[in-house]
């Protein structure tokens, strides 16, 4: 560090042999960016050079320093990225391709279409009073004791209308491909 501080630039680059490694290693785990950790490296091994005067052997060693010069670099590119959004420096079908895409995917569209077209076929097979209970409960989010109240039976009959409901569907939609995994 001496030598660095009166302007021995082959000294520099000794130190920058020796500790770029362990510098960049630092930087990319605190940015998690190879880039900004480069520039990061960059930047701190110029500010030992513009610095080395100030670097005081006798208070301690050079690693520390360092390191402590990388991780405020670190710290103040942490810093920016939550101040200012990064900008995209790809080209312009890149910056297209990263767009979030609002529309369904097509093949899950006609598939879901295709679902629903079967369970409510299957749905239109029951006796009406089990796809009474079974659109209550599913389609009108009410719980098994509310339909009892609403349609005036009996709990356990309500209990026992599901059930065949349930069993019935399953039956069919198995028959038509659509197995439980589909849900």
């Amino acid at each position: 560090m001496q030598r660095v501080a009166v302007g021995d630039s082959q000294a520099l680059e000794l130190l920058y042999r020796r500790y770029s490694r362990v510098v960049f290693g630092l930087a990319l785990r605190i940015l998690a960016n190879a880039e900004h950790a480069e520039d990061v490296v960059q930047e701190t091994f110029w500010r030992v050079w513009n610095r080395a005067a100030t670097f005081q052997a006798g208070s301690g060693q050079f690693a520390p320093w360092l390191f402590g010069i990388a991780r405020n670099l670190c710290i103040d590119e942490l810093r920016r990225r939550q101040a200012r959004p990064s900008v995209f420096s790809g080209d312009a079908e890149e910056q297209l391709l990263t767009i979030p895409d609002g529309q369904p995917d097509l093949d899950a569209q006609s598939w879901e279409t295709e679902r629903r077209r079967l369970i409510s076929g299957a749905l239109a097979e029951l006796p009406p009073d089990q796809r009474q209970v079974i659109e209550l409960a599913y389609f009108g989010g009410l719980s098994q004791r509310e339909i009892a109240d609403r349609l005036n039976n009996p709990l356990g009959t309500v209990k026992t209308r599901v059930r065949l409901a349930l069993q019935k569907l399953k039956g069919v939609l198995q028959h038509q491909g659509i197995g439980l995994e589909d849900r």
